[in-house]
């Protein structure tokens, strides 16, 4: 019998953790975890990791797996999802992978490019002008050393730019120079599932939300963890927005609307990059299980008969 990941991707708060447990449970299967902020233990409330009655539903894997002082990079998941694939494929026939993190996403189903080694303090020096210069510099020195990759990448994103940026000046080669043209071949067939909805009902769910973790106790949880706000797993939205407000640079109303805000643009990208992947059947957020099961059942008998 074939196997297959079924993945469920789209916008943070979209309901991506409620439709994977309902797969799984159709399924009879398991979840592996593709969104990077709820790898880490000490992040609960501001990553909108599952909650213990959504972990009980389905068994979950890669949630709260690491901590914020262990490195882990997309390449190290890459391997771990793999390995845990291979495993579960032994006794299910479908694996359900749900994840907003894009690039963790591709980690897993594409394989990732091969890129050198960094060298020591690129990242920081980047870092540092992106804090200082801001985005536009960083962009600017990027369209000077590759052109091509700053029309592909998500030249918006930070994290992209600097990721470009680093390959470029550490190889002294372009970063676009080292994508792979064709992903690798798995041993698993990949059913891609997107959720959806309107850019106002988006928004809302993201600020409801926000609301939300606010009443469970996010500054508390920001608070505990500002000794480290160094680390690289804190430099995301939700926290770096509270540091601002204890480090007295911005009030705290001024810092969640940031949070409000910065999530919006957040999703904003998960969705240009999502959209990318021609494949994925895209399902209006509210649509029910019965139909998304309806849509993908054939599929999955369609191509065992092969």
């Amino acid at each position: 019998m074939p196997k297959y990941l079924i993945t469920i991707v789209g916008p943070t708060a979209i309901g991506k953790t409620a439709m994977g447990i309902k797969l799984a449970n159709y399924f009879s299967t398991e979840i592996i975890s593709a969104d990077s902020r709820q790898f880490y233990k000490e992040m609960q409330i501001g990553t909108a990791v599952p909650t213990r009655e959504e972990l009980k539903a389905a068994p979950h894997h890669f949630i709260h797996h690491k901590s914020i002082d262990e490195a882990y990079s997309v390449g190290d998941f890459g391997r771990d999802a793999t390995q845990r694939l291979n495993e579960l494929f032994k006794r299910h026939n479908q694996i359900i992978m749900v994840g907003g993190s894009g690039l963790y996403v591709d980690a897993v189903t594409k394989g990732l490019d091969k890129f050198p080694q960094i060298k020591p303090n690129i990242r920081k020096q980047l870092n540092g002008q992106l804090e200082s210069e801001g985005l536009d510099y960083l962009k600017f020195q990027l369209e000077k050393l590759d052109p091509i990759a700053f029309e592909k990448i998500a030249i918006d994103n930070p994290h992209r730019v600097i990721r470009a940026l680093e390959v470029s000046i550490s190889s002294g080669k372009p970063y676009s120079s080292f994508l792979k043209s064709k992903p690798i071949e798995r041993q698993f067939k990949v059913i891609s599932i997107g959720l959806t909805a309107d850019r106002a009902i988006v928004y809302n769910r993201i600020n409801k939300r926000v609301d939300l973790m606010m009443e469970a106790g996010l500054l508390n949880e920001a608070k505990n963890l500002f000794g480290k706000r160094h680390l690289n797993a804190l430099n995301t939205v939700g926290y770096k927005e509270l540091f601002k407000f204890f480090e007295i640079e911005w009030e705290l109303d001024h810092a969640v609307a940031e949070i409000k805000k910065n999530t919006r643009r957040f999703a904003k990208r998960q969705l240009t990059w999502f959209k990318k992947n021609e494949s994925t059947l895209w399902f209006e957020y509210d649509t029910s299980i019965e139909t998304i099961i309806k849509k993908i059942k054939p599929l999955v008998e369609f191509s065992s008969k092969n």
